[in-house]
């Protein structure tokens, strides 16, 4: 009993300070997203603004150790299509932890949660209707635009959070982004969020969790008929590092 309400205590606490932080950033975010246009047309100073939200939340929990690997893009306005496996929505708050911005390809019903969809909507994130081709079809054409305006965007290639420890497999669709507007893909490797919050639960647990930026993955020269090879080879090469990634945490228990 005790240690259910030393969680529930915990969960309460970190969901709290999570939305107080978007409540008070969302006006400003909202002003420079009216008045900042012609000088910041996808919002990237708002972006980088919310993001930051990420590590006030993880830094007030106790119960998180989250930790960033790996070499960052030297430009940060050199635009990459991301990708990563899925375990939690506190992959969300773990990549945003990263120094730079990106824009997030997201399921319609997450930006229909008021303030924090509102504030994602303000910062130029991009909604999709899962199941939907012509929203699919929609979404990437949105994505193109922010990757031409030298803007990264960030994708889930599992399209969502495996139920288990085995990642699912990856769609289609941020490979053939890359390949369509020749964009090299930046991969990242989670390990440990399922623990800080389990799916279809909105407690949190105690968890180190690291997220990897790897190497980035060129893509010129592919073509359509690239894309299977491609996308396995990213797969893969997520899927070590994860296992790595994996062996490293535990030894250092």
């Amino acid at each position: 009993m005790l240690r259910r309400l030393n969680d529930t205590l915990a969960s309460i606490w970190t969901w709290a300070i999570l939305g107080s932080l978007v409540v008070l950033c969302f006006p400003l975010i909202l002003v420079w997203r009216i008045l900042g246009g012609p000088l910041d047309p996808w919002n990237y100073a708002g972006g980088l603004l919310f993001r930051r939200i990420a590590w006030a939340v993880q830094a007030v929990t106790p119960r998180w150790r989250f930790e960033q690997r790996g070499r960052y893009p030297a430009d940060p306005r050199l635009p990459y299509v991301a990708v990563a496996n899925h375990e939690s929505f506190a992959d969300i708050i773990l990549i945003s932890t990263l120094p730079w911005e990106m824009k997030w390809l997201s399921k319609a019903s997450l930006m229909m949660i008021p303030v924090f969809g509102w504030t994602m909507w303000a910062v130029r994130d991009v909604r999709v209707h899962r199941g939907r081709a012509s929203s699919a079809r929609d979404a990437m054409k949105a994505c193109a635009a922010r990757l031409k305006g030298r803007v990264s965007v960030m994708i889930f290639p599992e399209g969502t959070r495996s139920r288990s420890d085995e990642m699912l497999p990856f769609k289609d669709g941020a490979f053939r982004l890359a390949i369509e507007t020749g964009t090299p893909i930046l991969p990242l490797a989670l390990h440990g969020t399922r623990q800080a919050i389990a799916k279809h639960d909105w407690r949190i647990g105690r968890t180190h969790a690291v997220v990897e930026v790897l190497e980035p993955e060129p893509v010129e020269g592919l073509t359509m008929a690239d894309l299977p090879a491609l996308k396995q080879r990213v797969r893969e090469r997520i899927g070590a590092a994860r296992e790595r990634l994996k062996e490293e945490v535990r030894s250092e228990k």
